[in-house]
């Protein structure tokens, strides 16, 4: 048993305060990672807000990195002093996980978003002898030290500074999947990314590097609509300058989208997307409305060969994918930092009120 600083939210709504916690000594399939840096994502704020039924209080963060100190005995491929990006867990036993698709695992939900708890049911963290929901994404990074499912980790070069990759674990590998493994653009292609926050610039750099010849950004923030056109837009729309479904038809001549991303987590912005289709277009659900949310389609319309598809994660096996997209950053054909806004762990209330009040695109705190 460890002791460590973390970012407790103690019920629903609640703010992220910090507390002193202990943490279970690591089990075999475990390592103990000293945090740099950690990205804060709209789940982790959708959780502390109460929407999501995952066990408080609690430790939440899933867009961590660090510095291994210490693994458990069957632990292979990372040692003490390797550093390290962390992402989701999987059972890596299922026909998904066995696959490479371990963002659908069988037990990805209880493992990643709702248990707090290790599948046997013990709990990683606790306070003053009383249990803590933790093991969120199998990590639990909002701490100065974290207990880390093996899953979760994912081994980088040394030469990447850590704050400016925190967000790979979940944010950026989501928007990019949506991009290259579920629409795969063909040549001359026309994409539609709905919302410009941190996936969905992801996205739009994502389809600067591919063969598709018209990105079309669409949010409500003028500043946000002109980084995307920095980072790969051929076109901007403001929502809030008229309707967007006749916008993208005016840029597309009539002809609609070839590929639509959504990832505002609105029910009507996906209606939009979805009518903005070409036939034999494709719309990729990544926005997150509430638990039990509905959206009405038009049927005829889909029957031109229209596809509507959910993603998590963006479709990633994180082992290949995310050192991929660390040698990208390191390059610059992925300019992840124009995305960020660095925080002092202290201050994580004031990156969780900036990224809500929508002055922080990607916000990651930075651990001394």
């Amino acid at each position: 048993m460890s002791t460590t600083r973390a970012a407790v939210v103690e019920s629903g709504g609640a703010p992220f305060t910090l507390s002193t916690i202990e943490l279970d000594e690591p089990r075999p399939n475990e390592a103990l990672v000293r945090m740099v840096a950690a990205g804060l994502c709209h789940t982790d704020l959708g959780v502390a807000g109460g929407g999501l039924p995952f066990p408080l209080p609690g430790v939440l963060g899933h867009e961590g990195a660090g510095v291994v100190e210490a693994v458990g005995s069957d632990v292979t491929g990372i040692e003490p002093g390797d550093h390290v990006l962390m992402s989701f867990t999987s059972c890596g036993g299922c026909k998904n996980c066995r696959d490479g698709h371990p963002a659908y695992c069988a037990t990805w939900l209880p493992l990643n978003l709702l248990g707090g708890r290790r599948p046997d049911g013990t709990s990683t963290i606790s306070r003053d002898g009383e249990p803590l929901g933790g093991h969120f994404f199998g990590q639990s990074s909002f701490a100065e030290r974290a207990l880390v499912d093996q899953r979760s980790l994912v081994k980088v070069d040394r030469d990447v500074p850590l704050e400016t990759i925190a967000p790979l674990g979940c944010g950026v590998q989501t928007g990019v999947g949506a991009v290259w493994n579920v629409l795969a653009p063909r040549t001359g292609d026309t994409l539609v990314i709905l919302g410009a926050g941190a996936v969905g610039l992801s996205a739009v750099m994502a389809a600067a590097m591919t063969p598709a010849t018209t990105v079309i950004a669409v949010d409500l923030v003028a500043e946000r609509l002109e980084l995307a056109r920095e980072l790969g837009a051929t076109h901007t729309v403001n929502a809030g300058d008229g309707d967007i479904l006749e916008a993208i038809q005016v840029i597309t001549d009539g002809a609609g989208a070839d590929g639509v991303v959504e990832t505002t987590g609105s029910v009507a912005v996906l209606r939009k997307g979805v009518d903005a289709l070409a036939a034999r277009g494709t719309a990729v659900i990544v926005g997150a409305p509430p638990f039990g949310s509905e959206v009405a389609l038009d049927v005829n319309g889909m029957l031109g060969g229209k596809r509507v598809v959910g993603l998590t994660l963006g479709d990633h096996e994180t082992q290949t994918a995310i050192p991929a997209l660390v040698k990208l950053v390191r390059e610059g054909r992925l300019p992840l930092e124009r995305l960020i806004s660095k925080y002092a762990f202290e201050d994580i209330g004031q990156a969780v009120q900036d990224m809500g009040a929508g002055k922080a695109i990607k916000p990651v705190v930075t651990f001394a």
